[in-house]
């Protein structure tokens, strides 16, 4: 089993930055790498970022590139998602996902591919 806790969201202007993390325990050494999702009401789960474990590799989606980046950092077994220049359309829950299914690069923007998930921190950005 795979635990994950997320934390950080909040209400922020247009053009403010927020840090998200995802703490991760459990069995994470079975997955390929973790992600993050958000989330907007009235629309579908969409992919935002993700971090293969091998190798380091991140894939992003189109318009969060250039101002979201995600990270890890091993000691404190924690997963982050720095967000900059946000923008109104930035607001949603954001989720943190464990990818326990697929390595292969076109899976990684899938929700489908991932097994465990947070609960959600809500991201507000105001006009």
């Amino acid at each position: 089993q795979v635990q994950l806790v997320e934390s950080g969201g909040g209400l922020v202007q247009t053009g403010g930055s927020l840090r998200l993390s995802c703490a991760y325990s459990g069995r994470t050494f079975n997955s390929f790498g973790m992600g993050w999702f958000r989330q907007a009401p009235g629309k579908e789960r969409e992919f935002v970022a993700a971090l293969k474990w091998s190798g380091g590799r991140t894939f992003y989606y189109d318009s969060v590139k250039g101002r979201f980046t995600i990270s890890r950092d091993n000691t404190k077994n924690t997963l982050y998602l720095q967000m900059n220049s946000l923008k109104p359309e930035d607001t949603a829950v954001y989720y943190c996902a464990a990818n326990t299914r697929s390595a292969l690069d076109r899976y990684w923007v899938l929700s489908q591919t991932y097994d465990y998930w947070g609960q959600g921190t809500q991201v507000t950005v105001s006009s």
